[in-house]
């Protein structure tokens, strides 16, 4: 369960020293620091639960999701990669649940493609395939043809073609212009040429 030092302190609050109960609990296994002031209390927890509460408002998206749909055959184990809008800097937080990686995508397509989870008592937000992989275009340097844009997705990223195949190529179509990126722009082309 996540817990904040407030919450931690008005729970505590009988005691004459609330703090240092606080860090006697995270000594003793009690509590786990996600970041400063933000707690777990579930040792076993997963990553993926407690992204958005390391740093926020984000959602999960760019290698975690593309791997986990099927889409490129490398897992970073433990590496949380997730998309945030305007912190204009890539954010890396690390703690006993992993590594959470934060990167910046467009305002304009923030909450587009994104579903919520609940899982038990967490909730989190989660890119779809489609939206992943537009996240994952527009962090990647430019490239200038559509022939060279496959060789980026099938090759260099090693996107499985097959899995690339059966994205909701209308979902890409209405998103990926609003990137306004060259890959984006690229990928619509691709799309309109397999059509």
């Amino acid at each position: 369960m996540i817990i904040t030092t407030q919450q931690l302190k008005e729970y505590y609050s009988s005691l004459s020293d609330p703090k240092g109960r606080i860090l006697r609990d995270v000594k003793n296994g009690k509590l786990f620091p996600l970041v400063k002031g933000i707690y777990e209390t579930d040792p076993n927890a997963s990553g993926h639960n407690l992204a958005q509460f390391i740093y926020g408002p984000s959602y999960i998206s760019f290698d975690f999701v593309l791997h986990n749909r099927g889409l490129i055959p490398e897992a970073v184990y433990h590496t949380i990669t997730c998309a945030t809008f305007n912190k204009r800097k890539i954010k890396t937080y690390k703690n006993r649940f992993g590594t959470f990686i934060y990167r910046d995508v467009p305002k304009e397509v923030f909450s587009l493609g994104v579903i919520a989870i609940m899982n038990g008592q967490y909730s989190y937000q989660v890119a779809t395939p489609e939206k992943a992989l537009c996240d994952k275009l527009y962090t990647i340097s430019p490239v200038t043809s559509v022939k060279e844009l496959k060789n980026l997705l099938f090759e260099d990223l090693r996107i499985n073609e097959e899995a690339f195949n059966k994205l909701n190529k209308e979902d890409i179509l209405k998103m990926a212009p609003l990137y306004r990126s060259t890959n984006l722009n690229l990928l619509v082309k691709l799309i309109g040429e397999e059509k």
